[in-house]
């Protein structure tokens, strides 16, 4: 029987390290490989400052 792997539409890239040191080798990388993200840097400021809002009522 054949590997059912084989038949993947993607793979993940090489890594470096072990164990919780791993991680993906940016030389194997691409820019296919993770994902377009232009509203982050947005994102994380509405998300700190909600943070900041809470802990302002303790």
């Amino acid at each position: 029987m054949s590997d059912p792997l084989d038949k993947a539409t993607s793979k993940a890239p090489a890594t470096l390290g072990e164990g919780c040191l791993s991680r993906y080798d940016p030389e194997d990388m691409s820019p296919e490989d993770g994902t377009e993200f232009p509203g982050a840097a947005e994102l994380w400021e509405q998300l700190q400052d909600k943070s900041d809002d809470k802990g302002d009522d303790a």
